[in-house]
């Protein structure tokens, strides 16, 4: 979409309730009114339902379950965050085109969006289900001035911003499973990864790629995921905008991200604990290495790393595993 189709689409949406006049809109964006027309046929082809009423103007009335720059950006309540929007149809993966763009230079705050992923990923390399038009696929490029060793912070960091957008936005509680899955009655409906680049012990960018179930169907998960997994949309009976929870996202991200910075992890942490589901209750923690550990989970340090008392009273620190609550 042109730069000048996205200004127009981005006006309308900012106002909705009202008639835009077609000179208002010229002045805006430093076009003719003839071009201003042209460029709204052009939307309406798109599938843009756009009313005009002589001597008022235009109006958006319905627009299309699309991820575009335009209606991100209308209603986006960041500083940084989100201010540079790549949005595609399809991509193999957000995470490597963010991981590209990031190599390249791109500023802190780019965000990459695909309407759907050929080839998703998760935590420990695993497949990502990414069906088209259903849910947010979505990879954010930070560069905090921090040392490699405080990155798994933000892994933790961004689950606790995006269950406290899912309420904002939703109005459903959510819980966090050890370190960064997002559950609903037990059911997890969001993934985070998160991946850097550093240069000896700095961070040079921290790529965080978050996956979520928006309107997806229970037909539309493949076999083996429909007992665990679910959707906001299942879980509430209702469609969910996607670009509002974006937005949600987008602006809780930056606010914790901001009292990081200033403060330091230790209310992060404080934050993450009230949301997780684990503390306190006995667990499995399957290493990636295959080694199984049994124990309570304590919480996390100031490093972000589960603390887990075994049975003798040893405490383990859990770097990376799979968590499995035990029915004891």
């Amino acid at each position: 979409m042109s730069k000048t189709k996205n200004h127009i689409l981005k006006l309308l949406f900012e106002n909705r309730n009202d008639y835009l006049s077609g000179q208002k809109i010229s002045d805006e964006i430093g076009c003719s009114r003839t071009a201003v027309w042209k460029h709204i046929k052009e939307l309406e082809n798109e599938g843009y339902s756009i009313a005009s009423v002589h001597k008022r103007g235009y109006k958006l009335i319905d627009a299309p379950d699309q991820l575009s720059e335009a209606r991100i950006r209308a209603g986006l309540e960041t500083e940084r965050l989100g201010h540079r929007l790549v949005c595609k149809d399809e991509l193999p993966s957000t995470q490597k085109e963010a991981q590209h763009l990031a190599e390249d230079g791109a500023e802190e705050g780019t965000v990459v969006l695909a309407e759907e992923q050929t080839s998703g990923r998760g935590r420990l390399g695993r497949q990502w289900h990414s069906p088209k038009g259903a849910g947010i696929w979505m990879s954010l490029i930070i560069r905090p001035d921090i040392q490699i060793n405080k990155a798994p912070q933000f892994t933790l960091l961004t689950a606790a911003a995006v269950v406290k957008a899912v309420k904002r936005a939703t109005g459903l509680d959510c819980e966090i499973k050890w370190p960064n899955d997002i559950l609903y009655k037990g059911k997890k409906f969001v993934g985070i990864l998160t991946e850097c680049q550093a240069e000896a012990a700095d961070v040079k960018a921290i790529i965080i790629g978050i996956g979520i179930n928006v309107n997806t169907d229970i037909e539309d998960f493949p076999d083996e995921l429909k007992d665990i997994a679910t959707s906001l949309r299942i879980e509430a009976g209702k469609t969910f905008d996607r670009a509002e929870i974006i937005q949600a996202i987008l602006k809780e991200i930056e606010s914790l991200y901001k009292m990081y910075m200033d403060e330091g992890f230790h209310f992060i942490k404080l934050l993450w604990e009230s949301y997780a589901i684990s503390l306190g209750k006995k667990i499995y923690a399957r290493k990636t290495n295959g080694d199984v550990i049994y124990g309570l989970a304590q919480g996390i340090d100031d490093e972000g790393v589960l603390l887990l008392r075994d049975d003798d009273g040893h405490i383990h620190k859990i770097y990376s595993a799979d968590i499995e609550l035990s029915s004891q």
